[in-house]
């Protein structure tokens, strides 16, 4: 009996020794005060540009401006025209797929579902001038629009319709002489109104960051480290770390919280192990939208609907457009709980002329990972659910015209008729369009990466380890910890914790014998 009570003894021991050596490591500082303090130190413009005589001629045209930019800034135009900026499109390996160049050129969306015949409109978001159709002469040093993301006088603005020239009222003298590293205001002028409006596509991009507090974003917050869009998005020749799975494939040229933070931000070993299957957005955004509205569905085919001859639309609850003859039917929603998945970087696409499979729901983007997965982690996402057209005897997504100048045009937000405006984009891509058109429900996902809240916002330990309202609910491909039951891993859990109790109160019994019997030596 007395060798089964050491036994225990030694195990208990053995037990306290190593279970807290398998937890303990290192603590390394977050080192927030020196980022803090790095950050908060702005860069200032290096030269007066309004002192530049390049500069100090009339400007009819934008493209002198540029001629007079690369005068001095020789070779920077080369680097310009490499860009996916300038290109809207990359090389990218496509499981199953092969080596393509795919961007905003090629790849259809469930939103205003894509730029072909509709170029005047969309590229007012191009670094271009001009890009109109597929005339536009990308090899045109000329052509590469500076402006767009190195205006400093916020008074830049693109032209609408004008397929990337200067709106009129822009005085290209006095935006030519303020020009200096990019803002939050230059990068945020394009994409936080991609869609067609405010918050439409990102859900974590919107113009509350323009100026924000650290409430809705601690690293955009002017009233915390302030920073602007290209502290994290660096670019090295003009080539911006950061691509949107929305066009891109690969796992590359990526920017990642432990560029700043490091891979052990945490005090706490246990939260710092989480970090190998789980990103540091997923406990960090709790939720997203948190200003404005985004849209998280969008049903074209309701679109068309007429009052009087006349396009008209209706609004929600949130003072947000519920319904508009042009697009159709939107459902927006504000402080959204992201959706989750596996992610180990790269994704797929629905290419132009893709069959698909009209009785599923086809995503437009699917990214890709598993927990068994050793690069994969569990992210937030947006994912944007539509209902867009498609052929239905070729059985592949189609491209509408949307947009013209006047009616008779084929363009949908002004003739109305689903047939013409097929049939018009899809000749302008070369694609046969058999004539009977269809709907199909649509997922396009968008990774959360913005709007990172306050470290006590954080997502408590019951958000996820709870059987009840789960925020992993849907990744059931691995066991987790409260919310899931295993009858073998619950009773050797329950095993091990009584093994513990007993071999502590076994412990604490043997010490109070043995120091009871050596009080009795010592007083006889």
């Amino acid at each position: 009996m007395k060798r089964i009570f050491l036994g225990l003894l030694l195990l208990g021991i053995f037990a306290a020794i190593l279970i807290p050596s398998l937890f303990k490591e290192p603590y390394r500082p977050p080192l927030l005060s020196q980022l803090r303090e790095k950050y908060h130190k702005k860069a200032s413009k290096s030269a007066d540009h309004s002192k530049f005589l390049p500069l100090q001629k009339p400007f009819t045209r934008p493209q002198e401006v540029t001629e007079a930019c690369i005068s001095c800034h020789n070779q920077r135009h080369i680097e310009v025209m490499k860009s996916s900026h300038w290109n809207w499109e990359r090389l990218e390996y496509v499981t199953g797929k092969g080596i393509r160049a795919i961007g905003k050129k090629n790849i259809l969306n469930n939103f205003c579902i894509g730029i072909a015949s509709n170029e005047a409109a969309c590229n007012k978001c191009h670094i271009g001038f001009g890009f109109k159709d597929a005339s536009f002469d990308f090899q045109n040093p000329l052509n590469v629009d500076c402006l767009s993301c190195h205006d400093l006088s916020n008074t830049y603005l693109k032209a609408s319709g004008g397929a990337g020239m200067p709106d009129p009222s822009v005085n290209l003298n006095i935006v030519a002489q303020s020009v200096g590293r990019p803002t939050r205001n230059n990068c945020g002028t394009c994409h936080f109104f991609g869609g067609g409006g405010n918050n439409v596509k990102h859900g974590d991009l919107e113009m509350a960051l323009f100026d924000t507090e650290r409430e809705i974003d601690v690293h955009m917050g002017t009233d915390g480290v302030d920073l602007s869009c290209v502290d994290c998005h660096t670019a090295k020749n003009h080539q911006m770390l950061g691509k949107v799975y929305s066009l891109s494939s690969m796992n590359r040229d990526r920017v990642q919280c432990e560029q700043c933070h490091t891979d052990k931000p945490h005090q706490q070993t246990i939260l710092n192990r989480h970090g190998i299957k789980v990103a540091c957005q997923t406990c960090h955004i709790p939720t997203y939208a948190k200003v404005n509205p985004t849209k998280m569905e969008w049903d074209w085919s309701t679109a068309g609907n007429l009052k009087n001859g006349e396009p008209y639309e209706e609004k929600d609850s949130l003072g947000m457009v519920a319904y508009t003859s042009l697009k159709g039917t939107f459902t927006w929603a504000r402080n959204v709980k992201p959706e989750y998945l596996w992610f180990n970087g790269t994704a797929t696409h629905v290419l132009l002329g893709e069959p698909i499979n009209p009785t599923q729901v086809v995503k437009i983007n699917e990214l890709f990972g598993s927990y068994r997965d050793p690069e994969a982690k569990i992210i937030p996402v947006k994912i944007h659910r539509a209902v867009q057209p498609y052929d239905k005897k070729y059985n592949y997504l189609v491209q509408p015209k949307t947009y013209s100048v006047t009616k008779g045009d084929s363009g949908f937000w002004n003739d109305f008729d689903w047939q013409k405006a097929i049939q018009a984009g899809m000749q302008h891509l070369g694609l046969p369009y058999s004539g009977d058109y269809g709907f199909v429900k649509t997922e396009m996902t968008w990774p959360i990466n913005h709007m990172v809240a306050p470290k006590s916002q954080a997502l408590s330990c019951v958000e996820c380890h709870s059987r009840e309202n789960s925020r992993l609910a849907a990744l059931t491909d691995f066991y987790l910890p409260a919310r899931d039951r295993n009858y073998w891993i619950d009773h050797i859990g329950k095993g091990l914790i009584i093994f513990t109790i007993i071999a502590v109160i076994l412990h604490t019994l043997l010490r109070i014998y043995h120091s009871t019997k050596n009080q009795a030596r010592r007083d006889v």
